[in-house]
């Protein structure tokens, strides 16, 4: 872009309002949002809230207003619960605009001028300063030793030093130095509102647990209404009349309908999303929860993901040899081993090295240390402190790194001092020894950024004296090598998807392991534009795809989903928000991360720490096996509660119903609510992290068997059995009609049956395949509570007046007590029996 001088002066009042009026205001697109208020009535509409719904006409059609409004109240609460989760999670786009400075600096009518940034225009002077937003798209007129952090939009970890001509970014922000640039795009015109589109129009994939409960569901939903058809005919044969017939399955259908299991999950997800919160992982949509553990494929950044975000010097070559440099991040003690001869001569290096850097410096904050100018040279300041090197004195002139040169020099009294790329600095120093270039290949090849440090008695980057080479890096959490074998050890397949240098992105997979077998290392402008191409160059563990640019980081995503793996993509900046979006998780850094990436995100790391994803992933892993040992429970209850009826129909009426559809309502969402959260808190064990995820189907063969075939049987045989002994010891005749008061007490003696059969019921669903003797009743100090209050509203369902009226029942005598005590020792004896010959049969 040509720059005319007319440009460089700035724009007058009037000119800059003709312009705003006619481009409109420096402002992001602001994203199409849904009102809140159809947002919560999504949350009443969705499949298994119409079921509900229709579930509750279906009560009131059938003269039970008590259930009907049970029902809605279920509804209502979990939809409430659901809107007040989801609101929040879709502002990533929005977001962005917090990216933007509230003032800014230009030049108006010939003389500075601050100004709201939301009034820029094409055309305008702003004036830059480090610390500075840079509020609009610029092409800079002037630069002073200008450096600009564009990480947040390139991924590009080290800052940027753009020359007069060069373009600088809304979004991005001034390190160092001053410059003026040309406004050359605003809002909705600038790079940040083209990632912002991108950010928007993502969607966001169905999760794993969502696709599972949606079938479960719809499964349950066509055994509701085919029992309730079933019981609809048996009860005509029986010779009901059309009406009573009708009713009589519209109560089975009810009771059918799992009311429970909705709250349930959602519950259960948010006591594992609790529990993620103390491990430093926050979920923002619970769904996440599970999606986590489903995760087969991890797309992890490298910047500040992988690594500290801190650059360090490690190794140093001096003409006495090497010398090692221990330290943790910016602070300043450390120390340095070599040689005597080379450390001597490592004082010397560090003390021009420190020269070349006169304002760089690390500075204690909350107990950290921070670095405060280029990180590159904040690490050769923290070298000279190292190495007990004094205060430099003041520079007299001092020529910045320049891109072209690819050095930096500085002069002061004592002469001059030179640093930068060895192939630009080594040229200027005669009689450079051979050991100099092989210390720049073995240090490059070992992923470390390379400088040569030199100096001069003269004033000029001529006849230089080559002082030594100083090895960088980014040093490795320290966490990550053990986080990456345990996903390994899990099955999950890993790739290093970073906006950086090939090299460097290399040299860390190698160094934390993550690199696979093959050592793949592809730049994103070679990645192959058919999608097929890229999936199967992709579907690969321990890939490496460098200076990626955010549309192939959400390519990347796609692909490989689209091969059938559940993505989860980590992330930090706004050039990941869009892949974030679109990944089955988005996994964001919580303390160095951007506003964006975390509102775009469904779990946020706040420590930023990679070891914290396998925690992570070991409670979503854990919470799939607990979701299906609370559908186990709640199936094996379903079982106990339509078998009253599947006998009543069977025996021709000759036997009345054991209990009534309240009283299966009380027992889907009073007794058995709490035990089967509690379920959803079971703690991981071994086995939770080795091999691929257990995921599959929530129901499955061997949920059913043990549900409908063993469980629930022995709960079903056991409340029925007491019903009809307390009706025989009544005085009752099959086929007599039983006094009201008899009834009662039955009805409550086969309820109290079925509620300690779910008691044991809940200890034997700890385990799929090891017995409750094994397991023992410890570990699970919730599943006590649970019990103590479900025993405590059996106890109000049966004593407390109106409500055992209302439900149809009424306090078992003491041999209806036993009786119902008898339905414990029948679910453990049952459910050991099964395990048993299950562990047989696998041999």
């Amino acid at each position: 872009m040509t720059i005319a001088v007319r440009d460089t002066v700035g724009l007058t009042s009037a000119e800059a309002a003709a312009r705003l009026r006619r481009d409109g205001p420096n402002l992001l697109p602001r994203p199409r949002r849904r009102h809140p208020l159809l947002v919560l009535a999504g949350q009443m509409v969705h499949f298994f809230a119409l079921m509900l719904w229709v579930a509750a006409g279906l009560a009131m059609l059938a003269g039970m207003p008590a259930l009907a409004v049970a029902i809605v109240v279920v509804v209502l609460l979990n939809g409430a619960f659901s809107f007040a989760q989801e609101y929040r999670a879709d502002r990533a786009a929005e977001r962005l605009r917090d990216l933007l400075p509230v003032r800014a600096t230009v030049r108006r009518d010939g003389r500075p001028a601050i100004v709201d940034a939301v009034e820029l225009v094409v055309g305008d002077v702003v004036l830059l300063e480090a610390g500075d937003r840079v509020c609009a798209d610029s092409a800079l007129v002037e630069s002073g030793r200008l450096s600009v952090d564009e990480s947040m939009l390139t991924g590009e970890s080290k800052p940027v030093r753009p020359s007069v001509g060069d373009a600088v970014y809304a979004g991005t922000y001034v390190t160092e130095g001053h410059g003026a640039g040309v406004v050359t795009a605003t809002g909705p015109r600038s790079r940040l509102a083209g990632i912002s589109a991108i950010t928007e129009s993502a969607t966001r994939p169905k999760s794993p647990l969502a696709t599972q409960l949606h079938r479960v569901v719809r499964v349950v939903a066509l055994i509701a209404v085919a029992v309730g058809v079933v019981f609809f005919l048996a009860a005509l044969g029986l010779g009901r009349t059309s009406t009573e017939s009708l009713l009589f399955a519209i109560g089975v259908t009810v009771a059918l309908v799992p009311e429970g299991l909705l709250p349930t999950v959602t519950l259960s997800l948010a006591r594992a999303a609790q529990k993620m919160a103390k491990r430093n992982a926050l979920v923002r949509r619970l769904e996440s929860v599970e999606t986590l553990g489903a995760t087969t494929f991890i797309c992890t950044d490298k910047t500040g993901t992988l690594t500290r975000n801190e650059m360090s010097v490690v190794r140093v070559w001096t003409p006495h040899g090497f010398v090692e440099v221990a330290g943790e991040g910016y602070q300043p003690s450390g120390e340095v081993r070599g040689d005597p001869a080379a450390v001597r001569a490592l004082a010397v290096l560090a003390d021009s090295a420190a020269r070349c850097s006169p304002d760089a410096h690390a500075v204690e904050r909350a107990g950290r240390w921070n670095p405060v100018g280029d990180p590159m040279e904040v690490a050769l300041h923290v070298l000279a402190t190292r190495a007990k090197v004094a205060a430099p004195p003041p520079p007299l002139t001092r020529h910045p790194f320049d891109p072209r040169r690819r050095r930096s020099s500085v002069a002061d009294a004592d002469g001059l001092h030179v640093t930068g790329a060895p192939d630009t600095v080594l040229p200027l120093c005669p009689g450079v020894p051979a050991a100099a270039a092989a210390a720049v290949t073995s240090m490059s090849e070992s992923g470390l950024r390379v400088l040569a440090v030199a100096r001069s008695t003269k004033d000029e980057e001529r006849d230089l004296e080559l002082l030594g080479l100083v090895g960088l890096e980014d040093p490795p959490r320290p966490d990550v090598g053990a986080a990456i074998a345990s996903c390994r050890q899990a099955g999950i397949k890993l790739a290093m998807v970073t906006g950086d240098h090939p090299g460097t992105a290399r040299a860390i997979a190698a160094e934390v392991g993550l690199l696979g077998e093959h050592a793949l290392v592809v730049e994103g402008k070679n990645l192959p534009a058919d999608d097929v191409a890229l999936g199967e160059l992709l579907d690969v563990d321990g890939v490496v795809i460098a200076r990626v640019a955010p549309e192939e980081k959400l390519r990347i995503a796609s692909v490989l989903q689209a091969r059938g793996h559940v993505v989860a993509m980590t992330g930090d900046g706004v050039n990941d928000g869009p892949a974030l979006r679109t990944a089955d998780i988005g996994v964001a850094m919580g303390a160095s991360g951007s506003d964006v990436a975390r509102e775009a995100a469904d779990l946020v790391l706040l420590d930023d720490h990679f070891g914290t994803i396998v925690s992570a992933i070991e409670l979503g892993r854990a919470t799939f096996a607990n979701i299906r040992r609370f559908l186990t429970y709640h199936l094996t209850d379903n079982v106990a509660e339509l078998t009253p009826f599947v006998v009543w129909a069977l025996s021709g009426g000759q036997i009345p119903l054991a209990i009534t559809v309240l009283q299966v309502l009380a027992l889907d969402i009073g007794t058995d609510l709490l035990p089967a959260l509690a379920l959803g808190a079971e703690p991981p064990n071994r086995r939770t992290m080795t091999g691929p995820a257990r995921t599959g189907n929530l129901i499955d063969g061997r949920v059913v068997r043990r549900a409908f075939g063993v469980l629930g049987p022995a709960e079903a045989v056991a409340s029925m059995l007491a019903f009809v002994v307390v009706l025989t010891v009544g005085g009752w005749q099959p086929g007599a009609t039983p006094d009201a008061t008899l009834l009662a007490v039955a009805s409550g003696t086969a309820f109290s049956a079925i509620v300690l059969g779910q008691l044991g019921n809940a200890f034997a669903c700890r385990s799929e395949s090891r017995w409750i003797g094994r397991v023992g009743v410890r570990g699970n100090p919730l599943l006590w509570y649970a019990i103590l209050f479900e025993l405590a509203m059996l106890a109000v369902f049966l004593l407390v007046p109106p409500i055992p009226g209302l439900l149809g029942g009424a306090p078992p005598t003491p041999i209806g007590w036993a009786l119902a005590l008898c339905a414990v020792p029948a679910v453990w004896l049952a459910d050991t029996l099964h395990k048993v010959i299950h562990a047989r049969l696998r041999r």
